[in-house]
């Protein structure tokens, strides 16, 4: 999945790590043996008490192994003063984690601050991470989390991972507290991020089908830590290791290959367009001439705000003053096909507006391209069947 142009990620190995707690005569991670690549997503996925978020939290040190070693690229990291190494390692936890009486900007600045960076450096560096995670500056730099949504706190929990530009990113089910569409758009953000970041990202999540959209590899776990698939999401969706994975992958394997497929890789089409101020009759013949219905208003960024019917846009001046309809269907070119489909469930247009980058109009997507996108999956699945069959 990662399309990454550069990596700043450094990979990790664990090696043979077991942790067991006092009192316990049953490891919680049992003698387990990992690498996670530079520069990919890595997803661990497994039932409840199988010891992932214990894993990972010995990556960073905030539960110490009992045995075993952990590299971060070449270096040993078991021995290593485990507040140095936090400072090293972006750590994104469910509900933000936000100190509340701090600042956005402060809370994004904390540890450039404790590495003694200089103010001018920080404010930068803080202006860059909320820009880059979709916030302005100057709408949210001097707010305090309490006056934001949840998907605004889990982005600024993020920038704040960000902020001293560390080579690996801990997540533990970040973005498990918001509602579904907030979830949606928070994992396109991050595929977003880390084609133009490259990080070495190790993320803890008990829904498989995120482990499909965001993960290079998948490692599923069982009791101890054990591994009983560790691969790419394809092959896994294709040859699952037996009675326990297949239980993660469930029913319609075919249909969830619509995870892993990208709006940016299937045509977008062109919907009537017209721009906040833009003169009504000249919008209003623009949608008869292609003949449509309806026409998708952008602000002077090129920003989606809202559809408008024929009847609406033949009223005069309507166009000058346009807000947002908070309502309005949308995805990005890092959306799943599975997120187009559900979000045109709710859709009355037929189609769904995609956004790329600062959430400029990209086009539309229309139910007729998912549908041949589910025929085709189905088309190479029955295919591959057969080929497995004659060999």
């Amino acid at each position: 999945m990662s399309e990454n142009s550069h990596t700043t990620g450094k990979r990790i190995l664990l090696e043979s790590i077991t942790k067991t707690y006092s009192g316990q005569s049953t490891p919680a991670v049992n003698d387990v043996t990992m690498e996670f690549a530079a520069g990919e997503i890595t997803m661990l996925v497994g039932p409840s008490g199988c010891g992932k978020t214990t894993t990972m939290k010995m990556i960073n040190r905030l539960i110490e192994p009992t045995s075993g070693r952990i590299l971060i690229g070449d270096e040993d990291v078991t021995n290593v003063d485990p507040d140095a190494l936090r400072k090293r390692i972006g750590y994104v936890i469910q509900g933000a984690g936000l100190f509340p009486h701090f600042t956005v900007g402060n809370n994004v600045g904390l540890v450039p601050k404790m590495l003694k960076w200089d103010k001018k450096r920080i404010a930068a560096r803080t202006d860059e991470l909320l820009e880059l995670v979709g916030l302005d500056p100057a709408d949210y730099r001097d707010r305090y989390p309490g006056e934001l949504s949840g998907g605004q706190q889990q982005r600024v929990g993020v920038a704040r991972a960000l902020a001293a530009d560390p080579p690996v990113l801990l997540m533990d089910e970040p973005f498990g507290a918001v509602d579904p569409i907030t979830r949606q758009r928070l994992q396109d953000e991050l595929l977003r991020l880390q084609e133009e970041l490259g990080k070495t990202i190790v993320f803890v999540t008990h829904d498989f089908d995120e482990a499909l959209k965001l993960g290079d590899k998948i490692a599923i776990l069982d009791q101890g830590s054990k591994i009983v698939q560790y691969d790419t999401p394809e092959h896994i969706l294709a040859e699952p290791n037996g009675e326990f994975v297949e239980g993660f992958v469930g029913a319609g394997a075919t249909l969830k290959q619509l995870t892993r497929a990208r709006v940016r890789d299937i045509e977008l089409h062109e919907a009537s367009v017209a721009h906040v101020g833009d003169d009504s009759e000249i919008a209003l013949k623009g949608v008869r001439d292609i003949g449509r219905k309806h026409a998708i208003v952008l602000d002077d960024h090129e920003r989606p705000l809202r559809w408008m019917s024929l009847k609406e846009l033949g009223q005069q001046n309507l166009l000058d003053n346009v807000r947002k309809d908070p309502e309005l269907e949308a995805v990005t070119l890092n959306s799943s096909l599975n997120d187009v489909l559900d979000t045109m469930l709710t859709s009355s247009h037929g189609v769904v507006v995609v956004t790329g980058r600062r959430n400029a109009y990209q086009g539309v997507v229309r139910v007729e391209t998912v549908m041949d996108a589910i025929r085709s999956m189905r088309a190479e699945g029955a295919a591959s069947s057969r080929l497995g069959e004659s060999v």
